[in-house]
């Protein structure tokens, strides 16, 4: 199965170069291309692609706006959205990941991480360059996100482990191969955790250890 991706960035080079990026790769094919926001949000929908890379500077619509539009927790059947951008800034972090974004990849992280995002995206997960993954949500928590709400159902000590990996910035495959145990049943707890603690994606289990100061061992 081809990964079907829009991507919507300011600038032609940066779209060219993320392209060729992409292209390279046999499992994912570009299907469009947006100059600005409001362009991103009109192809999105129309083409309804598996995932969408959104540059955070763009005009008429930045892209916390974009994927606000397309990912938010109004829509009612919300498209994947990974923010790329040149800009480390925790606002944008922020802004994009409560805005419903499944990734935050910086320009600079390399191909490598591009790509994996896109595949993270498309199979349900999220990723987060690693150099601001931590330092995101220590920020989330000084500064004062509404106090943690505890789950509907005590986390058991297997869950507490996956929890604590996600927070770390873990890929599914990575806590699998931590904790051995298989991939489907790394998916069954978080299917699980996320009912328990009543959020959405691994993003918001990841800021909910961090407000509950559940990062254990490092």
């Amino acid at each position: 199965m081809t990964i079907r991706v829009l991507v919507a960035d300011d600038q032609a080079m940066i779209r060219s170069g993320l392209r060729l990026i992409l292209e390279d790769q046999p499992d994912i094919s570009v299907v469009a291309e947006a100059a600005d926001g409001a362009e991103a949000v009109d192809l999105a929908r129309r083409l309804r692609p598996d995932v969408c890379l959104v540059d955070i500077r763009m005009p008429r619509l930045d892209g916390i706006e974009v994927t606000r539009a397309l990912a938010g927790p109004g829509v009612p059947d919300p498209l994947r959205v990974v923010v790329v951008t040149t800009f480390d800034l925790d606002e944008y972090v922020h802004g994009a990941l409560r805005g419903g974004a499944v990734g935050f990849v910086l320009k600079d992280a390399g191909p490598a991480l591009l790509v994996e995002a896109v595949r993270a995206a498309n199979a349900g997960d999220a990723l987060i360059s690693p150099s601001v993954t931590l330092r995101l949500l220590r920020h989330l928590t000084a500064a004062g996100v509404p106090a943690a709400r505890g789950p509907a159902r005590p986390l058991s000590e297997r869950e507490t482990e996956v929890v604590r990996a996600i927070a770390r910035g873990r890929t599914n495959q990575e806590i699998a191969a931590e904790l051995f145990i298989s991939l489907s049943t790394v998916k069954s707890h978080l299917s699980g955790i996320q009912a328990k603690l009543g959020v959405r994606n691994r993003v918001e289990i990841a800021a909910w250890a961090w407000e509950n100061r559940m990062m254990g061992g490092g």
